[in-house]
């Protein structure tokens, strides 16, 4: 990796910001040199090995190297996050428990102590190149003010990382009073999208109001929704129709995603052919949750033990949009995590059986491409001529050798502007056996 002043003997015809040299892009066989103006990109075309603009501010010579739009979380809960109390733990690794130890959590937290964690996990994954994050905020009566601690984060995050966020009823609507008027109050005092969790509430009956009512909601803020949907080992639970069925009903294709939808992995070929059919028909994307389905997924199980992650590669082949989140860090529902949205596309990948080359490749998508289009980000995203300068380079040539590695995020660049970099890293052996440097980027 050279990063050097500009020179040269071309001249742009206007002052540029930034040029990167020799640039892999995924569907492109050939090295680009890409050009940015007024954090945007102005040029993107086939390399020509020659000068450099004199009036280029600064050059990254990619060297072959791949580059890629910034990472999409379109599924993560920050409130949470760094919140796991080795004192009082989730023991079942349930999703039930992992509710439960959460409310005991909330009631002991503020909401400083909040902002305090969700802004050093959002530096973690900005720093591992994720640049658009949907965040599902706790607005049930007795939470922390989460809600007023994401805001401010998500203004102060604004100029280097999109933060959306979902107004989210952990307790549901229908279980507790005062759920309704809570969820409708976060939506007034700024949350981005409708969120909710059906199948929690007592009786099938509830759940299906609880889908109603979301959508009333969503169409009195004209937003977006999100809800919790079938997180369940139950092949019987089947909310998605439901919400598809609504969401037909009420005209509301193309705006509604549904994170989890485990119970799927336990449908029979059947029921899953039609509700995929249904959600692609309806327009609704899912959101998978690799290492949360992985860890809370299949606990009553007599072996064999379920898998528990909704069936992606049955849902694309269906046509419908396919989404990874990270969903947790250090908390009552999964003690691990970093934020690296490439770690959890990689385990994503061997969980989903996404391994054939040509599906492998792919998987990238899920935590890019796809989740932007769940996010609905549009033309502000993507690395296209006139749309804004946002790009990872990464320590790898191939999107299938960025899986195996999860390497050195080298530069992660917003609007065209440098907002986190890393040193590549190289082991070395120094003892009799084969002593030198460990380049594990060298095959495949």
């Amino acid at each position: 990796m050279i990063t050097q002043p500009a020179r040269g003997t071309e001249e742009a015809p206007e002052p540029a910001q930034l040029m990167v040299r020799r640039a892999r892009l995924a569907d492109r066989p050939d090295l680009v040199d890409i050009l940015v103006r007024d954090g945007r990109f102005a040029r993107i075309g086939a390399s020509s090995g020659r000068g450099t603009p004199a009036t280029v501010a600064r050059v990254i010579d990619a060297d072959g190297r791949l580059l890629v739009p910034p990472f999409v979380d379109a599924h993560m809960h920050l409130d949470s996050a760094l919140t796991l109390d080795p004192a009082d733990p989730n023991r079942s690794g349930t999703l039930r428990e992992g509710i439960a130890v959460w409310a005991r959590s909330k009631t002991r937290l503020t909401g400083r102590q909040v902002y305090g964690n969700a802004r050093e996990v959002l530096r973690w994954m900005v720093a591992a190149g994720t640049l658009h994050v949907r965040c599902h905020v706790d607005v049930s009566p007795g939470a922390p003010d989460a809600l007023s601690a994401l805001i401010d984060l998500r203004e102060e995050a604004r100029s280097v990382c999109d933060v959306q966020l979902v107004a989210f009823p952990q307790d549901g609507l229908l279980r507790e009073p005062g759920q309704r008027e809570a969820l409708r109050a976060a939506m007034s005092k700024g949350c981005d999208v409708v969120g909710g969790i059906p199948h929690y509430e007592r009786t099938p009956r509830d759940a299906e109001r609880h889908v109603k009512e979301l959508f009333d909601v969503a169409q009195e803020f004209d937003a977006d929704m999100d809800p919790h949907c079938d997180e369940s080992d139950d092949p019987g639970s089947r909310l998605a129709e439901v919400v598809a069925r609504e969401t037909l009903a009420r005209g509301w294709q193309g705006r509604v995603a549904l994170g989890h939808c485990t119970a799927m992995a336990a449908y029979d070929p059947g029921t899953l052919a039609a509700a995929t059919g249904l959600l692609a028909r309806a327009g609704i994307a899912v959101v998978a949750n690799p290492m949360v389905n992985a860890v809370l997924q299949g606990r009553g199980d007599a072996p064999p033990v379920r898998r528990g992650m909704a069936p992606v590669a049955q849902l694309l082949e269906a046509g419908v949009t396919v989404a990874f989140g990270q969903d947790s860090v250090l908390d009552a529902w999964l003690p691990l995590g970093t934020g690296d949205m490439l770690a959890v596309a990689q385990l994503g990948a061997l969980f989903g059986h996404l391994t054939g080359h040509t599906q492998l490749a792919g998987v990238l998508d899920l935590v890019t491409v796809s989740g932007a289009r769940v996010l609905r980000l549009g033309e502000r995203y993507g690395i296209a001529e006139g749309r804004p300068a946002d790009f990872v380079l990464l320590d790898a040539s191939d999107p299938v050798q960025a899986l195996r590695l999860l390497p050195a995020r080298l530069h992660v660049v917003r609007h065209g502007r440098e907002v986190a970099r890393t040193v590549s890293p190289r082991g070395e052996l120094v003892g009799d056996f084969a002593p030198g440097t460990v380049d594990l980027g060298r095959h495949g």
